[in-house]
């Protein structure tokens, strides 16, 4: 049975350590190539975009994939959409893997957004010393906020346009709570921003911003696409892979 994750997420490197035991099971992993010096999972590994959701199903077609599981980041939304369309032209499974994402507790203060756009729209109410923790690539969204000041943190450097007035910070989770109350504290930080990701890697700065009583803006993950079976843990998708090992190959 051949196996395509699409990966980049600590989901998908799990997911291929426990399929690399599995018999009779060939596993690629595809990342998108946009991390210099990426945690490789066990097994095949493809990097670099397919071209499209067409150029993906004509892949799955020659490498006759027997399911496709996509493992992404929740906001990876582009390459969610072309897999959905990709497995519904080859006719292949498909499986989405996606982390659960975080809820409020008593004592959060919490201001929803549905894109960066809105978040940036609705920032300069909240605060004027931002922790922003959404990646690199959004960055365009604050690029007018010269009013105020942001720490960025992300794993590589990210390049313009972006705010005026900014500091860098490089650096890869997972991250502790003793250290995200460290860094709210050093740098004055009056506002939290970040993407619902979920998972615990980067979770310890929403306690740190509760503790501090912070405001904290999120922004919402876009919705999976429709009709499509999901498992939140790397555990279940292997277990949906197995029962499929038995259906007729491609």
């Amino acid at each position: 049975m051949r196996v395509l994750i699409l990966g980049g997420t600590t989901e998908a490197r799990r997911l291929a350590e426990l399929l690399d035991v599995v018999p009779d099971l060939r596993v690629t992993s595809s990342l998108a190539g946009r991390v210099a010096g990426p945690r490789l999972p066990p097994g095949e590994v493809r990097v670099g975009g397919f071209g499209g959701a067409e150029n993906l199903a004509v892949w799955l077609g020659e490498h006759r994939v027997d399911a496709l599981v996509d493992a992404t980041h929740p906001f990876a939304e582009t390459i969610s959409r072309h897999a959905a369309r990709a497995a519904a032209v080859a006719d292949v499974p498909l499986l989405v893997l996606c982390r659960p994402g975080w809820t409020p507790v008593a004592g959060d203060r919490w201001h929803e957004a549905g894109s960066l756009e809105e978040a940036a729209a609705l920032l300069p109410s909240l605060g004027r010393r931002v922790f922003l923790t959404t990646g690199r690539l959004g960055l365009a969204a604050f690029a007018g906020l010269d009013a105020l000041w942001f720490l960025v943190r992300s794993v590589e450097a990210p390049e313009p346009p972006h705010p005026a007035r900014m500091e860098v910070l490089l650096d890869r989770g997972p991250f502790t709570l003793d250290g995200e109350r460290e860094l709210l504290r050093r740098h004055r930080v009056d506002v939290l921003v970040t993407k619902d990701s979920g998972g615990a890697a980067t979770a310890p700065k929403l306690t740190a911003a509760r503790e501090a009583g912070l405001p904290v803006l999120v922004v919402r993950r876009p919705p999976v696409p429709a009709d499509l079976p999901v498992v939140t843990t790397p555990e279940e998708a292997a277990a949906w892979l197995t029962a499929h090992r038995d259906g007729p190959r491609r």
